[in-house]
């Protein structure tokens, strides 16, 4: 699974005009799973992710986990996480797991999340969204799992 991790100060997921997910503080996951991954690499994904130190501590170092600093998560799918750009100007998705093997590993990982972290929110998969968000730092993470 792939996932790119952006901490932000808030975010937000709005489709058709209706604000879906929002958190404060915390981080923004994007995530895209692969052909081929199973519900082991998306265990994996999320305990990095719980776990990553990418929050400031006293001394202004990356140093806290969002979990030591009590932020959300707001997840969002994007199969586009998968794209292959080594071919010609058009991006192609073949990398990317097909709708239904996606879906059900995007929903058992915000099954997941939900479980193990106490603020998750969440945008719609395969939906047309907005996602506003103000990237503390800036600090973007890739993150990927086998």
């Amino acid at each position: 699974m792939i996932s790119l991790l952006q901490r932000v100060s808030e975010a937000r997921v709005v489709v058709e005009g209706e604000v879906i997910g929002q958190i404060g503080a915390g981080l923004l996951v994007l995530v895209c799973a692969e052909r081929g991954d199973t519900e082991a690499q998306a265990d994996k994904l999320l305990a990095k992710i719980l776990k990553l130190r990418v929050f400031s501590d006293e001394a202004g170092k990356m140093n806290r986990s969002v979990q030591d600093v009590g932020g959300g998560l707001l997840i969002v799918s994007q199969f586009t996480l998968a794209a292959d750009t080594t071919g010609g100007n058009r991006p192609s998705f073949t990398q990317a797991a097909a709708p239904d093997d996606g879906r059900r590993l995007y929903d058992y990982f915000v099954d997941l999340a939900r479980a193990t972290h106490p603020v998750v929110q969440t945008g719609r998969f395969a939906a047309d969204m907005k996602v506003h968000l103000v990237n503390d730092g800036p600090v973007t993470i890739p993150l990927r799992v086998n």
